[in-house]
């Protein structure tokens, strides 16, 4: 795996997360893009361009986001994740996988949650209809318990705060300085 390199300046950055889906999802971008700025970076927010007319059929369409999330990353110098729970117990899945791509391009990675506690804590305490009991989930499967606030491949590679993007922003600010 690559790593960043220390003391390059970070000025471009990627925003990853279930973000895209919200109802307000393009002005929603939008503040989180300006909150950006105001900590002197540019920001891409991936619904940020509209699609090319003439794609054919729903896979080329998700074949074109996809590749051009890619092209974003590849492009940015640190992504900003958003990995607080989506649609159940987990972060959003192609998140993840966008936070995976960029570990294995040795881009700096900061995700936030809203809540602190451990991986298995934060789902015991948001869902609890997901958990039996303190060690197993709902069907039987152990809970992850390494004192982490997500899954180990995601806690190892990625500096994690509690709070929102303005967190985030602090943190990437104090670890490019450092």
């Amino acid at each position: 795996m690559r790593q960043h390199n220390a003391g390059v300046p970070i000025h471009h950055l990627y925003l990853a997360g279930p973000d895209v889906f919200r109802p307000d999802a393009a002005d929603h971008g939008r503040r989180l893009v300006a909150l950006c700025a105001e900590y002197g970076y540019s920001a891409v927010f991936p619904l940020a361009e509209s699609l090319p007319q003439g794609l054919a059929g729903p896979q080329a369409v998700a074949r074109h986001i996809y590749e051009l999330n890619l092209a974003h990353i590849e492009r940015c110098d640190a992504v900003l994740a958003n990995l607080d729970f989506f649609r159940g117990p987990e972060p959003d899945s192609g998140t993840c996988f966008e936070i995976g791509y960029a570990a294995a391009r040795g881009k700096p990675v900061v995700a936030y949650v809203p809540e602190s506690g451990s991986f298995a804590q934060r789902i015991r305490q948001r869902h609890p209809q997901a958990v039996r009991d303190a060690q197993v989930d709902a069907s039987g499967w152990q809970l992850e318990e390494f004192g982490l606030p997500l899954n180990l491949m995601l806690a190892v590679p990625c500096r994690i705060v509690v709070g929102d993007l303005r967190a985030a922003l602090a943190a990437l600010r104090q670890q490019d300085a450092g």
